[in-house]
């Protein structure tokens, strides 16, 4: 019996090619989604009550302190120039709080998965945290001095010379700028609001004061918030004389300052990258 030649088809089924369809995150990718970064912390910023207080208190309290140094303080021959810049030293302290705030209550309330997962780089996130951090800083300077200004005409001072206005008003815009910055860095190697919070305001009024008292002059004028005072237009001549002469000028504090601040930031982002985000 003769078999008839069949005929086989050893041919594979053609198929479909996979495509993988997993997005992959490029380094230019990361940096085209920070405007997307800006927008969403700028909004958490501007919806949240707390932000508009901080902002009205910061108006009326350098009112009514610039309205009282004008009034009261007649030991001293200041003028408006002066008085205008008493209230930033407060507003450097707020503003740094406001940074801690704006990394702890993402913790705080949950939010921090969610954020990264939609950033999920978080160099992104951090630089986006930092820079709205910068703006409320800004801002709340240029309140202050405003405030101060009117309420130290209120209190009867005399304008004197404006010709350093403006220059002080950019070394103060400088300095609570960098207070933000260190109050995020702060924020994000703590984490927990009240701890973040108050060990900052333990360390600016009692240990930088206990440090002050009991280091050398040499040593003491590098603390964080002695260095960054120096920034402001106030008239540090009542100092000792040998305290005088070491005093850290505008540009020496403004570095240590912003070192400081560098540093914490520095410290929190490599935490972040760590550290689970729960």
């Amino acid at each position: 019996m003769t078999m008839s030649p069949s005929v086989t088809n050893d041919v594979m089924p053609a198929t479909t090619p996979v495509t993988n369809h997993l997005a992959i995150r490029t380094r230019s990718g990361d940096i085209r989604a920070i405007p997307a970064a800006l927008k969403s912390e700028w909004i958490k910023l501007t919806t949240v009550r707390s932000t508009r207080v901080m902002l009205a208190l910061n108006v009326m309290l350098g009112l009514l302190v610039s309205w009282a140094v004008g009034s009261f303080v007649k030991d001293e021959a200041l003028t408006v120039s002066e008085g205008a810049f008493y209230w930033t030293v407060m507003v450097a302290i707020v503003v740094a709080v406001a940074g801690v705030l704006t990394f702890t209550s993402e913790v705080q309330h949950g939010t921090l998965a969610a954020a990264l997962t939609a950033q999920p780089a978080r160099w992104v996130f951090a630089t986006a945290k930092v820079a709205i951090a910068i703006a409320f800083g800004l801002g709340m300077a240029v309140a202050g001095i405003a405030a101060g200004f009117v309420g130290a005409l209120l209190g009867g001072l005399e304008i004197g010379d404006t010709g350093t206005m403006a220059t002080s008003t950019m070394w103060a815009m400088l300095y609570t700028s960098l207070a933000a910055v260190l109050g995020v860095g702060v924020g994000m190697i703590v984490r927990q609001s009240a701890m973040a919070v108050s060990g900052l305001l333990v360390w600016i009024f009692l240990v930088e004061g206990l440090l002050d008292l009991f280091l050398p002059v040499r040593v003491s004028r590098f603390l964080p918030f002695l260095a960054g005072n120096r920034l402001i237009a106030i008239d540090f001549s009542d100092l000792d004389p040998e305290a005088w002469a070491v005093a850290l000028s505008r540009t020496e504090g403004g570095l240590v300052f912003a070192g400081y601040a560098l540093l914490a930031v520095s410290i929190g982002t490599v935490l972040l990258y760590r550290r689970d985000v729960n």
